[in-house]
Protein backbone atom coordinates (compact mmCIF):
# COMPACT_ATOMS: atom_id res chain seq x y z
CA UNK A 1 0.00 0.00 0.00
CA UNK A 2 1.26 3.46 -0.94
CA UNK A 3 0.40 6.87 0.51
CA UNK A 4 1.51 9.71 -1.75
CA UNK A 5 3.32 12.70 -0.23
CA UNK A 6 3.76 16.16 -1.73
CA UNK A 7 4.45 19.70 -0.58
CA UNK A 8 1.42 21.23 1.10
CA UNK A 9 -0.25 17.90 1.87
CA UNK A 10 -2.72 17.86 4.78
CA UNK A 11 -0.92 15.94 7.53
CA UNK A 12 -4.08 14.31 8.92
CA UNK A 13 -5.04 13.08 5.45
CA UNK A 14 -1.80 11.09 5.62
CA UNK A 15 -1.58 10.07 9.26
CA UNK A 16 -5.29 9.32 9.78
CA UNK A 17 -5.51 6.46 7.26
CA UNK A 18 -1.94 5.43 8.10
CA UNK A 19 -2.83 4.89 11.77
CA UNK A 20 -5.85 2.82 10.75
CA UNK A 21 -3.83 0.53 8.49
CA UNK A 22 -1.01 0.31 11.03
CA UNK A 23 -3.59 -0.82 13.59
CA UNK A 24 -4.11 -3.96 11.54
CA UNK A 25 -0.57 -5.09 12.32
CA UNK A 26 1.19 -7.11 9.65
CA UNK A 27 -1.88 -7.30 7.42
CA UNK A 28 -0.69 -4.22 5.53
CA UNK A 29 2.73 -3.05 4.43
CA UNK A 30 2.34 0.71 4.14
CA UNK A 31 4.91 2.89 2.45
CA UNK A 32 5.07 6.58 1.64
CA UNK A 33 6.63 8.18 -1.41
CA UNK A 34 7.14 11.62 -2.89
CA UNK A 35 8.16 12.41 -6.44
CA UNK A 36 11.86 12.71 -5.55
CA UNK A 37 12.05 10.94 -2.19
CA UNK A 38 12.84 14.18 -0.38
CA UNK A 39 11.25 15.52 2.82
CA UNK A 40 7.95 17.35 2.27
CA UNK A 41 6.44 20.10 4.37
CA UNK A 42 2.73 19.72 5.11
CA UNK A 43 0.20 22.56 5.06
CA UNK A 44 0.55 22.89 8.84
CA UNK A 45 4.35 23.12 8.69
CA UNK A 46 5.02 19.56 9.86
CA UNK A 47 7.72 17.80 7.82
CA UNK A 48 7.32 14.21 6.63
CA UNK A 49 10.10 11.95 5.40
CA UNK A 50 8.94 9.54 2.67
CA UNK A 51 10.17 5.97 2.48
CA UNK A 52 11.13 6.30 -1.16
CA UNK A 53 10.51 8.15 -4.41
CA UNK A 54 7.80 7.26 -6.91
CA UNK A 55 10.23 5.73 -9.40
CA UNK A 56 11.16 3.05 -6.85
CA UNK A 57 7.62 2.04 -5.85
CA UNK A 58 6.90 -1.68 -6.43
CA UNK A 59 3.58 -3.06 -7.74
CA UNK A 60 0.80 -2.00 -5.38
CA UNK A 61 -2.50 -3.26 -4.01
CA UNK A 62 -3.80 0.13 -2.84
CA UNK A 63 -2.86 3.74 -3.60
CA UNK A 64 -3.95 6.48 -1.19
CA UNK A 65 -3.88 10.06 -2.47
CA UNK A 66 -4.30 12.63 0.34
CA UNK A 67 -5.42 16.22 -0.10
CA UNK A 68 -4.31 19.58 1.18
CA UNK A 69 -3.29 23.00 -0.05
CA UNK A 70 -0.70 21.35 -2.30
CA UNK A 71 -3.46 20.18 -4.63
CA UNK A 72 -4.17 23.76 -5.68
CA UNK A 73 -1.09 23.67 -7.90
CA UNK A 74 -1.21 20.15 -9.26
CA UNK A 75 2.19 18.51 -9.67
CA UNK A 76 2.30 17.11 -13.22
CA UNK A 77 4.78 14.43 -12.12
CA UNK A 78 2.21 12.99 -9.68
CA UNK A 79 -0.51 13.10 -12.33
CA UNK A 80 1.78 11.37 -14.82
CA UNK A 81 2.62 8.67 -12.28
CA UNK A 82 -1.06 8.11 -11.45
CA UNK A 83 -1.94 7.77 -15.12
CA UNK A 84 0.80 5.20 -15.63
CA UNK A 85 0.48 3.16 -12.44
CA UNK A 86 -2.89 3.61 -10.70
CA UNK A 87 -4.74 1.28 -13.05
CA UNK A 88 -2.44 -1.55 -11.97
CA UNK A 89 -3.51 -1.26 -8.33
CA UNK A 90 -6.55 -3.14 -7.00
CA UNK A 91 -7.99 0.12 -5.69
CA UNK A 92 -7.21 3.82 -5.59
CA UNK A 93 -8.36 6.04 -2.73
CA UNK A 94 -8.38 9.80 -2.29
CA UNK A 95 -8.90 11.87 0.85
CA UNK A 96 -10.36 15.37 0.68
CA UNK A 97 -8.98 17.42 -2.24
CA UNK A 98 -6.83 14.48 -3.34
CA UNK A 99 -9.82 13.89 -5.65
CA UNK A 100 -8.46 16.72 -7.82
CA UNK A 101 -5.32 14.68 -8.52
CA UNK A 102 -7.39 11.64 -9.47
CA UNK A 103 -9.64 13.76 -11.69
CA UNK A 104 -6.67 15.42 -13.39
CA UNK A 105 -5.26 11.95 -14.12
CA UNK A 106 -8.57 10.95 -15.72
CA UNK A 107 -9.32 8.32 -13.08
CA UNK A 108 -12.69 9.82 -12.11
CA UNK A 109 -14.08 10.31 -15.62
CA UNK A 110 -17.64 8.99 -15.71
CA UNK A 111 -17.50 8.03 -12.05
CA UNK A 112 -19.32 9.24 -8.96
CA UNK A 113 -17.02 10.96 -6.47
CA UNK A 114 -16.93 13.29 -3.49
CA UNK A 115 -14.50 15.60 -1.74
CA UNK A 116 -14.57 18.17 1.06
CA UNK A 117 -17.87 20.04 0.86
CA UNK A 118 -16.06 23.36 0.38
CA UNK A 119 -14.41 22.26 -2.87
CA UNK A 120 -17.07 19.99 -4.42
CA UNK A 121 -18.43 22.86 -6.52
CA UNK A 122 -14.98 23.62 -7.90
CA UNK A 123 -14.35 19.94 -8.60
CA UNK A 124 -17.61 19.66 -10.53
CA UNK A 125 -16.94 22.79 -12.59
CA UNK A 126 -13.35 21.92 -13.39
CA UNK A 127 -14.09 18.30 -14.27
CA UNK A 128 -17.61 18.12 -15.76
CA UNK A 129 -17.15 14.44 -16.63
CA UNK A 130 -17.09 13.60 -12.90
CA UNK A 131 -20.40 12.99 -11.08
CA UNK A 132 -19.64 14.99 -7.92
CA UNK A 133 -21.82 14.28 -4.88
CA UNK A 134 -21.12 16.73 -2.02
CA UNK A 135 -23.25 14.90 0.56
CA UNK A 136 -21.65 11.56 1.61
CA UNK A 137 -18.47 11.25 3.63
CA UNK A 138 -17.10 8.76 1.11
CA UNK A 139 -18.08 7.21 -2.21
CA UNK A 140 -17.08 3.88 -3.75
CA UNK A 141 -17.30 3.54 -7.53
CA UNK A 142 -15.64 0.39 -8.76
CA UNK A 143 -11.95 0.34 -7.81
CA UNK A 144 -11.97 4.07 -7.00
CA UNK A 145 -12.95 5.51 -3.62
CA UNK A 146 -13.08 9.19 -2.74
CA UNK A 147 -13.74 10.77 0.64
CA UNK A 148 -14.48 14.10 2.27
CA UNK A 149 -12.11 16.01 4.53
CA UNK A 150 -9.70 14.69 7.17
CA UNK A 151 -11.73 12.42 9.48
CA UNK A 152 -13.70 11.02 6.54
CA UNK A 153 -10.41 9.52 5.36
CA UNK A 154 -10.31 7.56 8.62
CA UNK A 155 -13.87 6.34 8.06
CA UNK A 156 -12.97 5.21 4.56
CA UNK A 157 -9.79 3.50 5.77
CA UNK A 158 -11.84 1.61 8.37
CA UNK A 159 -14.29 0.56 5.66
CA UNK A 160 -11.39 -0.82 3.61
CA UNK A 161 -10.07 -2.72 6.63
CA UNK A 162 -13.54 -4.18 7.19
CA UNK A 163 -13.67 -5.20 3.54
CA UNK A 164 -10.26 -6.88 3.75
CA UNK A 165 -10.14 -8.29 7.28
CA UNK A 166 -13.69 -8.28 8.63
CA UNK A 167 -15.88 -6.18 10.89
CA UNK A 168 -14.28 -7.29 14.18
CA UNK A 169 -10.83 -6.07 13.14
CA UNK A 170 -12.21 -2.73 11.95
CA UNK A 171 -14.15 -2.25 15.20
CA UNK A 172 -11.08 -3.11 17.29
CA UNK A 173 -9.07 -0.46 15.45
CA UNK A 174 -11.86 2.10 15.85
CA UNK A 175 -11.96 1.42 19.60
CA UNK A 176 -8.18 1.72 19.84
CA UNK A 177 -8.37 5.11 18.13
CA UNK A 178 -11.19 6.09 20.55
CA UNK A 179 -13.54 6.86 17.71
CA UNK A 180 -17.03 7.69 18.90
CA UNK A 181 -18.72 6.31 15.80
CA UNK A 182 -17.64 4.49 12.70
CA UNK A 183 -19.76 6.34 10.17
CA UNK A 184 -21.31 4.66 7.10
CA UNK A 185 -20.50 5.97 3.64
CA UNK A 186 -23.77 7.80 3.11
CA UNK A 187 -23.52 9.75 6.37
CA UNK A 188 -23.79 13.40 5.39
CA UNK A 189 -20.62 15.50 5.69
CA UNK A 190 -22.36 18.07 7.88
CA UNK A 191 -24.60 17.18 10.80
CA UNK A 192 -27.83 19.07 11.40
CA UNK A 193 -26.05 21.17 14.02
CA UNK A 194 -23.03 21.85 11.80
CA UNK A 195 -25.12 22.59 8.72
CA UNK A 196 -27.00 25.27 10.63
CA UNK A 197 -25.43 28.32 12.19
CA UNK A 198 -24.89 28.68 15.90
CA UNK A 199 -27.12 31.42 17.26
CA UNK A 200 -25.35 34.50 18.58
CA UNK A 201 -27.55 35.16 21.62
CA UNK A 202 -27.08 32.78 24.58
CA UNK A 203 -30.78 32.03 24.99
CA UNK A 204 -31.08 30.69 21.46
CA UNK A 205 -27.85 28.71 21.75
CA UNK A 206 -29.29 27.07 24.86
CA UNK A 207 -32.41 26.17 22.89
CA UNK A 208 -30.26 24.56 20.21
CA UNK A 209 -28.51 22.47 22.86
CA UNK A 210 -31.86 21.55 24.41
CA UNK A 211 -33.22 20.35 21.07
CA UNK A 212 -30.17 18.12 20.49
CA UNK A 213 -30.39 16.62 24.00
CA UNK A 214 -34.18 16.21 24.05
CA UNK A 215 -35.50 15.28 20.58
CA UNK A 216 -38.40 13.45 22.26
CA UNK A 217 -39.67 16.59 24.02
CA UNK A 218 -42.28 19.09 22.92
CA UNK A 219 -40.26 21.06 20.38
CA UNK A 220 -43.02 23.15 18.92
CA UNK A 221 -42.41 26.88 18.67
CA UNK A 222 -44.48 27.90 21.74
CA UNK A 223 -42.56 25.49 23.99
CA UNK A 224 -39.18 26.53 22.62
CA UNK A 225 -40.13 30.20 22.85
CA UNK A 226 -40.90 29.82 26.56
CA UNK A 227 -37.47 28.28 27.10
CA UNK A 228 -35.90 31.28 25.34
CA UNK A 229 -38.12 33.75 27.28
CA UNK A 230 -39.53 35.15 24.04
CA UNK A 231 -42.94 35.30 22.47
CA UNK A 232 -43.52 32.65 19.78
CA UNK A 233 -43.39 35.27 17.04
CA UNK A 234 -40.18 36.84 18.41
CA UNK A 235 -38.60 33.42 18.84
CA UNK A 236 -39.43 32.18 15.36
CA UNK A 237 -38.13 35.39 13.78
CA UNK A 238 -34.92 35.50 15.85
CA UNK A 239 -34.17 31.78 15.49
CA UNK A 240 -34.57 31.86 11.72
CA UNK A 241 -32.41 34.97 11.41
CA UNK A 242 -29.57 33.67 13.59
CA UNK A 243 -29.61 29.95 12.77
CA UNK A 244 -30.39 30.26 9.09
CA UNK A 245 -33.46 28.01 9.05
CA UNK A 246 -36.84 27.85 10.73
CA UNK A 247 -37.22 26.13 14.12
CA UNK A 248 -39.33 23.40 12.54
CA UNK A 249 -36.77 22.61 9.88
CA UNK A 250 -33.99 22.57 12.46
CA UNK A 251 -35.93 20.21 14.71
CA UNK A 252 -36.68 17.90 11.77
CA UNK A 253 -32.96 17.69 10.96
CA UNK A 254 -31.94 16.92 14.53
CA UNK A 255 -34.62 14.25 14.94
CA UNK A 256 -33.70 12.54 11.68
CA UNK A 257 -30.00 12.60 12.52
CA UNK A 258 -30.65 11.17 15.98
CA UNK A 259 -32.84 8.42 14.54
CA UNK A 260 -30.17 7.47 12.00
CA UNK A 261 -27.56 7.22 14.73
CA UNK A 262 -29.80 5.04 16.91
CA UNK A 263 -30.60 2.75 13.98
CA UNK A 264 -26.88 2.32 13.34
CA UNK A 265 -25.73 1.94 16.94
CA UNK A 266 -28.54 0.47 19.02
CA UNK A 267 -30.73 -2.63 19.03
CA UNK A 268 -33.83 -0.62 19.97
CA UNK A 269 -36.96 -1.39 18.00
CA UNK A 270 -38.08 1.08 15.36
CA UNK A 271 -41.11 1.94 17.51
CA UNK A 272 -38.81 2.69 20.45
CA UNK A 273 -36.50 4.84 18.32
CA UNK A 274 -39.47 6.75 16.90
CA UNK A 275 -40.58 7.54 20.45
CA UNK A 276 -37.08 8.52 21.60
CA UNK A 277 -36.72 10.90 18.67
CA UNK A 278 -40.06 12.60 19.08
CA UNK A 279 -41.81 11.18 16.03
CA UNK A 280 -44.66 9.79 18.07
CA UNK A 281 -45.26 6.82 15.77
CA UNK A 282 -43.06 4.63 13.61
CA UNK A 283 -45.17 5.61 10.61
CA UNK A 284 -44.31 9.30 11.14
CA UNK A 285 -40.62 8.40 11.28
CA UNK A 286 -40.99 6.24 8.20
CA UNK A 287 -42.47 9.14 6.23
CA UNK A 288 -39.61 11.41 7.33
CA UNK A 289 -37.00 8.88 6.23
CA UNK A 290 -38.58 8.31 2.85
CA UNK A 291 -38.99 12.04 2.27
CA UNK A 292 -35.34 12.87 3.03
CA UNK A 293 -33.38 9.66 2.42
CA UNK A 294 -35.59 7.79 0.01
CA UNK A 295 -35.67 4.59 2.10
CA UNK A 296 -37.65 3.51 5.21
CA UNK A 297 -35.95 3.07 8.62
CA UNK A 298 -35.89 -0.73 8.43
CA UNK A 299 -34.02 -0.64 5.12
CA UNK A 300 -31.65 2.03 6.47
CA UNK A 301 -30.79 -0.22 9.43
CA UNK A 302 -30.29 -3.24 7.16
CA UNK A 303 -27.82 -1.34 4.99
CA UNK A 304 -25.91 0.56 7.64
Amino acid sequence: MLILLFAGVQSLDVTGPLEVFAGAGSAYRVMTASTDGEVVRTSSGLTLTPDTDLSAVPPLDTVVVPGGEGTRDIDPLIVEWLRAHASRARRVVSVCSGAFLLAEAGLLAGRRATSHWRVCGTLARRYPDVQVDPEPIFVRDGPIATSAGVTAGIDLALALVEEDLGRDVALAIARHLVMFLRRPANQTQLSAQLSAQVASRPGLREVQRWIADNPHADLRVPALARRASLSPRQFARAFTAEVGETPGRYVDGVRLETARRLLEESDDSIDRIAARCGYGTSEAMRRAFIRVLGIPPAEYRRRF
